[in-house]
C-alpha cells in the first residue's frame, strides 16, 4: 500500500486540493472551510518533499495519466525545477494558513467564506497542475483553473474596487490566456504533439523547415505568459489586485502565482525553444534584459510615491520579477541560478511582508501610510519581521535576497557586462528608499489615532509572519535547500540551449 501511496504522489498533488475545492463548496461554515483548507494544505509540502527526494535521488519522475503513454495520454513529469517550485508552492501556503482564520473572517462576510476556501484551493490546484503537468495544453487548463479562481478570489475584497480590479485582471488574463494557446497550436501544428519533452525533440529537426511558425509561437508563448507574470510593461493588472483583494489573497498570490508564472516562462524557453532556436541570434534575451532592467526601475520609483502600503508592495513586486527575469535573460548558469532562487527568496520575503500589512489591517483597520505614525512601536513583533523581510527585498548582506543579487551580479560578470552589477546595486538603493519611509513613520513619528488601539496580532496571525521572516535570515545564510537545488536546476536548463 505505502508502495502505491508514493508511486502516485504526483495525482495526489492535484487531485487531493482538487478535491478539496468541491468538497469546501459544499460546507456553510467558514471555519469548518478553513479546517478543512488547513489539512490539505497541510498535506502539500509533504507530498512536494517526497517529489524532490525522489527526483534528488533517481532522477526525473514521468507519471502516465489513464494508462496512455507520452506523448498520447497527458505526462506529469517531475525534475528539478519543477519539484522546487512545487516544494514552495505548497510550503509557503502552508505556513500562511493559520493567518487566513481570523483575517478572513475579519475581511469577508460570514456566508462566503466557504466560497472564499474553495476558491483559494482551486487556485492552488491551478498552480500546482501548471508546475507539475509535462503537456502543453494541460498547462492551459491549469492556468485558467487558477485564473478563474484569482479573479473570484480578488473580487471578494472589502473595498468595491475590488470588482473593477478583479474585473481588469479578467481582461489582462483573458488575452494573455489566449496568446498562449494560440502559441501552443502553432506548435502543435509544427510538431504534433502537445507533450513539452516531445515537442522539443521534433523542434530541433522541424527547425530548419518551419522556423517562422516557430519564432510566432515563441512570440505568442512569450506575451502571453508575461501577462501572467506581471513582467513590465504588462504588469498593469497587478497593483490593483493586490491592493483591493482580501489580505490573505494577496500574500498567497504574491507569494506563489507570479511564480508558477516565471516557472512556466522558464520551461518554455529553455526546455523546449531553446533546443530548437538560437534564443542569442534573435535577440530574446537582449530585450528579456532591457524589459527587466526598465522593471527594476521604474516599478521601484513609483514604489516609492505611493501611499498605499500593499500597492508599494505591489509595484515592489513588479520590480522584484524584474530580478528573476534579469537572471532569465542572461542565460547562463549564475544568471539561472540567481533567477531561479530569488523566486523562492521572494515569495518568503513578500509573503511576510503582505501578511504583516494584513496583522497591521487588522489591528489598525488602514494601510496608508499617512495613517501609520507610530505603529511600529505598537506593533513591535509584526514590524521587526517587516523590517527583516523588507532588508531582504534591498539585498541586505545576512539576508535571502542578498543570495538572489549575488548570483545576478555573477551572472553579468560572466558575461563581461560589467554595467548590469551596478544597476542591480542601484535598482536595490531605490527599494531602500521605500522600505525606509515606512520604517521612519512606523517608529520615528507621533503615535497616530489609528495606530493607537493597535497592539500584535494573536499568534495564530503573528506565527506565520514570524516563520516568513526568520525564513528570509535562514536562507541568507544556509543556502543548500534554496541556492543549491536552483543550481542544480540551471545546470539543468543551460543543457537545453544551443
Amino acid at each position: 500500500m505505502r508502495f502505491d501511496v508514493v508511486q502516485h504522489l504526483p495525482a495526489l498533488q492535484v487531485v487531493i486540493p482538487l478535491l478539496g475545492a468541491v468538497l469546501a463548496a459544499f460546507l456553510r461554515r467558514g471555519i469548518v472551510a478553513w479546517g478543512l483548507a488547513s489539512v490539505v494544505t497541510g498535506l502539500m509540502p509533504l507530498i512536494a518533499g517526497g517529489l524532490l527526494w525522489q527526483v534528488l535521488q533517481a532522477g526525473p519522475i514521468s507519471y502516465h495519466l489513464g494508462g496512455w503513454p507520452p506523448p498520447w495520454g497527458i505526462e506529469y513529469r517531475v525534475d528539478v525545477l519543477n519539484a522546487f517550485v512545487l516544494l514552495l508552492v505548497s510550503a509557503v501556503s502552508a505556513v500562511m494558513m493559520p493567518f487566513a482564520r481570523r483575517s478572513v473572517a475579519f475581511e469577508i462576510e460570514g456566508d462566503k467564506q466557504a466560497s472564499f476556501y474553495s476558491m483559494y484551493l482551486l487556485c492552488l490546484t491551478g498552480l500546482l497542475g501548471i508546475t507539475i503537468t509535462g503537456d502543453a495544453f494541460n498547462a492551459f487548463v491549469f492556468l485558467e483553473i487558477s485564473s478563474l479562481s484569482t479573479y473570484v478570489l480578488i473580487a471578494m475584497g472589502r473595498d468595491r474596487r475590488a470588482l473593477l480590479a478583479a474585473y481588469q485582471y479578467l481582461i489582462m488574463g483573458t488575452i494573455g490566456a489566449t496568446f498562449y494557446v494560440i502559441g501552443v497550436g502553432l506548435l502543435y501544428l509544427v510538431t504534433g504533439s502537445l507533450n513539452m519533452v516531445d515537442i522539443a525533440s521534433r523542434l530541433g529537426p522541424a527547425s530548419a523547415e518551419h522556423f517562422r511558425p516557430i519564432v510566432v509561437a515563441l512570440a505568442f508563448l512569450t506575451v502571453g505568459v508575461s501577462l501572467k507574470l506581471a513582467l513590465f510593461p504588462l504588469h498593469v493588472w497587478l497593483p490593483n489586485a493586490y491592493a483591493f483583494a482580501p489580505s490573505f489573497a494577496t500574500a498567497f498570490l504574491a507569494a506563489t502565482a507570479t511564480k508558477v508564472a516565471v516557472y512556466l516562462f522558464i520551461r518554455i524557453f529553455f526546455s523546449i525553444f531553446g533546443i530548437a532556436v538560437s534564443l542569442e541570434s534573435l535577440r530574446v534575451c537582449d530585450v528579456l534584459l532591457a524589459l527587466s532592467v526598465a522593471a527594476m526601475f521604474i516599478a521601484s520609483v513609483l514604489a516609492v510615491y505611493e501611499q498605499n502600503l500593499k500597492r508599494m508592495l505591489a509595484y515592489s513586486s513588479v520590480a522584484q520579477i524584474g530580478y528573476i527575469t534579469f537572471g532569465i535573460g542572461l542565460a547562463n548558469q549564475n544568471g539561472l541560478t540567481g533567477g531561479a532562487v530569488h523566486l523562492f527568496n521572494h515569495a518568503l520575503m513578500k509573503g511576510a511582508l503582505f501578511l504583516a500589512l494584513g496583522a497591521v489591517l487588522y489591528r489598525a483597520g488602514t494601510v496608508k501610510l499617512a495613517e501609520l505614525g507610530g505603529i511600529g512601536r505598537r506593533m513591535p513583533l509584526t514590524f521587526a519581521a517587516f523590517v527583516i523581510a523588507g532588508l531582504g527585498i534591498i539585498g541586505t548582506p545576512g539576508t535571502a535576497g542578498f543570495i538572489s543579487k549575488w548570483y545576478l551580479a555573477l551572472g553579468a560578470l560572466d558575461q563581461g557586462r560589467w554595467p548590469l552589477v551596478f544597476l542591480i546595486v542601484a535598482s536595490s538603493l531605490i527599494a531602500l528608499v521605500y522600505i525606509g519611509r515606512v520604517v521612519e513613520v512606523a517608529y520615528f513619528r507621533a503615535t497616530s489615532e489609528a495606530a493607537e488601539k493597535a497592539s500584535d496580532p494573536p499568534w495564530n496571525m503573528l506565527v506565520p509572519i514570524l516563520v516568513l521572516a526568520v525564513a528570509t535570515v535562514y536562507f541568507g545564510f544556509f543556502t543548500e535547500l534554496s541556492a543549491g537545488i536552483a543550481a542544480k536546476a540551471a545546470q539543468t536548463l543551460i543543457g537545453g540551449l544551443k
